[in-house]
């Protein structure tokens, strides 16, 4: 049982209508799918990836419409990486926040790689991040009709990193359980804080890691707007997501068990530093119940909660998607 990679990252917006203007408009992904929150379907799901969906190139927002600021700190899923082909591609992007007037820190260098470090306009963490040496996990393709030229399009996630008051009890999960590699470490952005660690699982590369940022100055993290719900990573089928039931329950580690998402198989748990995991498999996918040509532009219910349409539709403000 090997976890291939990253399989989502699901975050929080106050706004829908804002987050769809600028994750498609700005950032030129595809809204592969209008759907609700399957736990509470009075609020929007909304999935941003590339051309198909495929795993590990979907970010992923809730719609809390009183959700407050962010209040950042330990204890959270502090950044989210986006996957571009190359060092050049970092330079066309930077020329476009610039552009479209989003705040960014410039292109600089992580972990040997080309990253541009910049916040959404809700203040979501986001890190572009240059796939010129990448050896791992393939990218995904970008939308043909993205306002993004291709060339420069966002081709899936890249490494997520944690912060939290104490590495040994998470990296024991990642390391022991989940089964990822310890593959180096690069210097925090903080003076007298540890290195950032660095692992891996799967083939590794850009799509394939979780870099852990220990800070024992910080107080816990307040989510709200701009902050990120759960990360989930890539299991290749049902039969091998029970096999990792099996081994989380041998650890005493309450989770969720399996749940139907449709779209996916889920199992939730949480490490001992408090941060939300997902495992989920690889497929059906988003064109189970729509067509490719078409995907984003309706709501989408999977069918147990199909019958209860009328309800949920009347209770979502409405989103123009189908252009």
């Amino acid at each position: 049982m090997i976890l291939k990679g990253i399989h989502h990252v699901s975050a929080i917006t106050a706004n829908a209508k804002n987050n769809y203007d600028f994750y498609t408009n700005t950032l030129g992904m595809r809204l592969v799918k209008k759907t609700v929150n399957q736990d509470d379907p009075s609020m929007y799901h909304l999935f941003y990836a590339d051309e198909q969906g495929r795993p590990g190139t979907d970010f992923t927002f809730f719609e809390i419409v009183r959700a407050g600021n962010t209040y950042q700190g330990n204890n959270s899923i502090s950044f989210t990486s986006l996957r571009v082909t190359s060092d050049h591609a970092l330079k066309y992007w930077e020329k476009r926040l610039d552009e479209y007037e989003v705040v960014h820190h410039g292109i600089t260098e992580t972990f040997h790689r080309k990253v541009l470090p910049f916040q959404d306009h809700e203040g979501q963490r986001i890190m572009l991040v240059s796939d010129q040496s990448n050896e791992g996990v393939a990218a995904g393709l970008p939308w043909s009709e993205s306002p993004v030229p291709q060339e420069y399009g966002i081709t899936g996630l890249g490494p997520v990193r944690l912060t939290v008051p104490e590495l040994a009890p998470t990296e024991r999960i990642l390391v022991d359980v989940l089964g990822f590699r310890s593959i180096g470490s690069y210097p925090a952005n903080q003076q007298g804080q540890p290195d950032i660690q660095v692992y891996q699982t799967g083939e590794g590369g850009t799509g394939a890691e979780v870099h852990i940022e220990e800070r024992d100055d910080l107080a816990k993290e307040r989510p709200g707007r701009g902050s990120v719900h759960h990360v989930a990573f890539r299991v290749a089928d049902t039969e091998e997501l029970a096999k990792w039931r099996d081994k989380i329950n041998k650890e005493r580690l309450a989770n969720s068990g399996l749940v139907d998402r449709y779209y996916f198989q889920s199992l939730y748990f949480r490490e001992p530093n408090g941060i939300l995991f997902e495992l989920a498999t690889d497929g059906p996918g988003f064109i189970t119940d729509e067509d490719a040509d078409h995907l984003g532009e309706k709501v989408a219910l999977p069918p147990f909660l199909e019958n209860r349409r009328e309800e949920i539709e009347l209770n979502l403000v409405p989103l123009q998607t189908d252009k």
